[in-house]
Order: structure tokens, then sequence, then C-alpha cells
């Protein structure tokens, strides 16, 4: 497929787990024939549209505008016998963060899988793998079912991560709390609402597959469907709930910022009215004027400091009984 660099991939299925990759010249006929055939494209190639256009010119052009637009949100359309379906996966590409999702969309009916990506989808290459081994999809249903249980199961290791990562900022904060500290609640936050975005749509995907009546849909892939209906609606709660721990954390971050400078800030008043007093009489003692008493006095100094530790002792026994302290 070197002359078809817009054909990423493609496969006809054998009806029994396995397939094979087609040439270039079997595409075309494979796609027209009644047998199962896949093709994967390249959402990004200029030449895309107009190999849409040649195959599979039955499809309206506002499911064509749908697979190739630059920003999808998770979506599912039924036109006669098939089905236009746009999903998310998290992004696990080398070097990309999880939270920027990438995007399949497909066209299936009964003979034919017309998939696209704009961004590599691992999901995709694992339906390649057990077609390889014999234990891929069997039908269009089947590769429906495994292609959303797939593409759902690579979620769960992301979402545990920031799970984990919310249960380990809770701790931090509870213990010793650092201002430091806010950015990664933040972080967390933008993570989570990021992924809820596009986790949260799939639920209605797959509620309306799994009640679809299109023929090709037999009860065993709606119990599959069901199980990735389960799968998303779990995330998108889990989702719910760490971006909820996340707020009631930084509360109680703030709170405990405030609680330490209002301490703090307790301690200075606290030290600041004790010498004050203190401060008035050495200052009234300075004063370079005439009849000081005790200024001929040897031990006048020595009286002073007792008279100042004495007047500490009675505020700080004030302080006290007025419980300021």
């Amino acid at each position: 497929m070197e002359d078809q660099p817009r054909i990423l991939l493609a496969y006809g299925f054998d009806g029994s787990g396995g397939g094979k990759p087609l040439e270039a010249l079997e595409i075309s006929s494979e796609i027209h024939s009644e047998r199962l055939a896949w093709v994967h494209l390249n959402a990004t190639h200029a030449k895309t549209r107009e190999w849409l256009h040649q195959e599979v010119s039955y499809l309206d052009d506002l499911i064509l505008d749908a697979l190739l637009a630059d920003e999808t949100r998770p979506r599912s359309v039924e036109f006669d016998e098939g089905v236009l379906l746009i999903l998310r996966g998290v992004n696990l590409n080398e070097g990309a963060e999880p939270e920027d999702m990438v995007s399949i969309r497909l066209w299936v009916d009964a003979q034919r899988i017309i998939s696209l990506e704009r961004r590599h989808v691992k999901a995709v290459r694992d339906i390649i793998e057990r077609l390889e081994q014999g234990k891929g999809p069997k039908d269009a249903g089947d590769f429906l079912a495994q292609l959303c249980a797939r593409l759902f199961e690579r979620m769960e290791p992301v979402l545990a991560e920031l799970d984990e990562a919310t249960d380990t900022i809770e701790e931090k904060v509870m213990e010793d709390p650092e201002i430091e500290e806010r950015q990664t609640i933040v972080d967390i936050r933008k993570q989570a609402i990021m992924l809820r975005r596009y986790i949260a749509p799939q639920r209605d995907v797959m509620q309306h597959l799994r009640t679809s009546e299109l023929k090709w849909l037999n009860a065993m892939h709606k119990r599959h469907l069901q199980e990735s209906y389960d799968r998303v609606l779990r995330y998108a709660e889990d989702l719910d709930a760490i971006r909820e721990r996340a707020q009631i954390v930084k509360d109680e971050l703030a709170n405990a910022l405030s609680d330490r400078l209002n301490r703090n800030l307790y301690i200075l008043s606290v030290i600041a009215a004790i010498f004050l007093p203190l401060g008035f009489l050495t200052g009234l003692l300075g004063i370079n004027v005439g009849g000081i008493p005790g200024a001929d006095n040897p031990l006048a100094f020595w009286l002073v400091i007792a008279g100042m530790g004495i007047l500490v002792a009675i505020q700080v026994w004030l302080f006290k009984k007025l419980r300021w302290f």
C-alpha cells in the first residue's frame, strides 16, 4: 500500500476470528463484496475524502464531514443499516499526555468497516494482534464490541494512577500542608475534567448501541456492549469523585494555610502586646532630660530590669486569665 499512504491498513475477515491483510488492488473489490472487510484510513491525508467518495459513495456528505472533522465529540448516529461512531481513548503515545484523548471515527455496517484516525490509536493495533492470533472479530458486531472493550480497558491504569495521586496529595495535605501542593491539586482537577469531557459522552454512545435495533448487532454483541457501558459509567463516576475530592483537598489546604497564617499573626500580636508597655517604659526612661528616677543609683538598672520582668509575668497571667492564649 505504498502508493496509498492514506490507507494505514486493511483486513479481510474469515468469519472465524482470523483475517488477512489486503493488498492495494484487493481493497476496492473486498469492500464491495458480501464478505466483511475493514479499511483503516489516515484522516489527515489530503486524498482521504476523495477515496471515500470513490469507494463508499453511498455515504452521505454529513457522514464524511463527521468522519474527517478536526474536532469531534463522542457520538453514535444510525443511517439505514449502518452506524456512524466517534469514540475517544486515552493518549498512550510516547511523549503525550493521557488526557489529550485520541479519537477514532468509524462507519460500520454488516459488510464493511471504515475507520479513521488522526493520531495513533493503540486499540486498533490490539484488534490486529487478535486477528493474527485467530482470536479477532468474526463479524461487524464482534468488531465493535472488541474495539470498545480494548478502548475502555486501556483507560483503567490511567484512572487508577489519577486516583492514587489524589490519595497521595490528600494524605500530604492532612499531615503537612504546604503551599506548593496547590499546583498538584490543580493539575489533578484539570486532568480529571479533561478526561471526563470525552469519557462521559461515551455513556450515551454505549447506551445507544446496546439498545440499537441494527440487525447485525445480536444479543451476544449487546451483552458485551453492556459490559463496556458499565465500565465507562464507572469511569465517569470515578472522575466525578476525583474532581470533588480534589476540590475538598484544595479547600482543606486553603483552610490549613489560613489557620497557620492566623496562628503566626496571633503569636506576633501577643509578643507585640507584651513588649508594648516595655517599649513605653524604656522610651520614657531613655529621654535625655533631668529628673529621671535612679539616675544616680548604681542598682537602678537592675531594679528596672526586675520591674520589667514582674510586668511581663503580670501580663502573661492576665492574658491567660482573659484566654488570649
